[in-house]
This record gives C-alpha cells, sequence and structure tokens, in this order.
C-alpha cells in the first residue's frame, strides 16, 4: 500500500473535527520513522476538506544542550526524560490545547543553543497535529484523541541519518537505540496507539 492511499485510510479513521472543535491527534515513531513526511501528507488531505491544522513538532520544544548532555546520567536517560521538559510540556502545552486559541511556548533554537517565548496560533475549529518522539509517555499519553505509530526497522531508520550522524554509531548505541528499547518496553507504544503504520 502507498503512501497516498496509507493516508486516505488513516485519515478516514480520525475523530470528526466539528465546529468549534478541537481533535488532538498525535503521531509517534521513533527518530526517522516517516513522522515528517507523514504530517505533510494528512495536512494536504485536511486541507482539501477545508479543515484548519495546527501542527506541534515536539523536537521544537527541547531544552538546552547544558540540561540534557554531561548531566551525570546515563545517556539514554539523558535523552529519554531530560531531553524534554516533560511537566512543563504538560501543563503549558498538552493540558491548554483545547482550552485556549494563543499558546505561548518556550521554543528552541538550534542556532543559538537557547529557548525563547513565541505563540501558537490555533484556531477555534482545529485538527491539531502533535508530532514526534516518545509522545505516549505517561505524562502525555491521555492528551490525544487519536494517536498513530508510525514502525520502521532500526536499521533502515539509522541509514535514513546523515553520513556524519552514521559515523558515530557508538552514541545512537548508547544514547537513542537505548532510550528508543526503554520506552518499548516500559510503554508498549505499538499496543496502545489506535492504528499502527508500517513505514
Amino acid at each position: 500500500m502507498g503512501l497516498e492511499e496509507n493516508i486516505s485510510n488513516v485519515v478516514k479513521m480520525f475523530p470528526e473535527v466539528e465546529r468549534n472543535q478541537k481533535v488532538v491527534i498525535g503521531i509517534d515513531g521513533l527518530s526517522r520513522a516517516g513522522k515528517t513526511t507523514f504530517v505533510q501528507s494528512i495536512e494536504r488531505h485536511m486541507q482539501e476538506k477545508k479543515i484548519p491544522v495546527c501542527v506541534f513538532h515536539i523536537d521544537d520544544y527541547i531544552v538546552e544542550r547544558k540540561s540534557r548532555y554531561h548531566t551525570g546520567y546515563e545517556a539514554w536517560y539523558e535523552y529519554y526524560y531530560l531531553q524534554w521538559d516533560i511537566k512543563y510540556l504538560r501543563k503549558y502545552l498538552f493540558e491548554r490545547l483545547k482550552d485556549t486559541t494563543e499558546l505561548p511556548l518556550r521554543t528552541y533554537d538550534d542556532c543559538s543553543d537557547t529557548q525563547s517565548l513565541q505563540t501558537v496560533i490555533i484556531p477555534d475549529t482545529c485538527l491539531i497535529i502533535i508530532e514526534g518522539v516518545f509522545l505516549q509517555r505517561k505524562e502525555w499519553r491521555h492528551h490525544y484523541d487519536f494517536m498513530i505509530y508510525l514502525d520502521s526497522p532500526r536499521e533502515k531508520r539509522f541509514h535514513r541519518e546523515s553520513n556524519s550522524a552514521r559515523s558515530d554509531r557508538e552514541k545512537f548505541e548508547k544514547r537513542y537505540w537505548k532510550a528508543e528499547d526503554y520506552y518499548l518496553e516500559t510503554v508498549s507504544p505499538l499496543e496502545q496507539a489506535d492504528i499502527v503504520v508500517r513505514n
């Protein structure tokens, strides 16, 4: 089944976006599983239906490097637990998604390695898509109306990385893959999701 056909079938399963209602969809999946491409396709489908879409990329809200590297914790723990301020995002993103049209959020800038407050405007009638890794952790899990998990084999995902990133395989083994394994074992995201898409 091609991606577009896949998207068409998936979109039919979404809860209906009624007038003055916000529906929150999660696009979960490990690094390089194809989440961004998947989200762009969903956006196109919704535009054809004249349904406003608001997308949040969870990686836009990571913390500064000093808070997630060389902290004294193991590298996988830093990536899973310290990469994001989990409680902050629960309070200021997830818990407010349906109750406001303006959402000021601490947003990360990679070039300056700083966070600054940026406001996201959310229409009253809207499909809200949150895309990223580890979305089904217990602190955030109950805020979605529908959850999609993109499943893709590790080696295939690794080969989608840049050449420079792939040259440091040890970092993947100690930091990223250990955290992914922890997530898969403790959260069971494939079993928790409403639908799993093999990508």
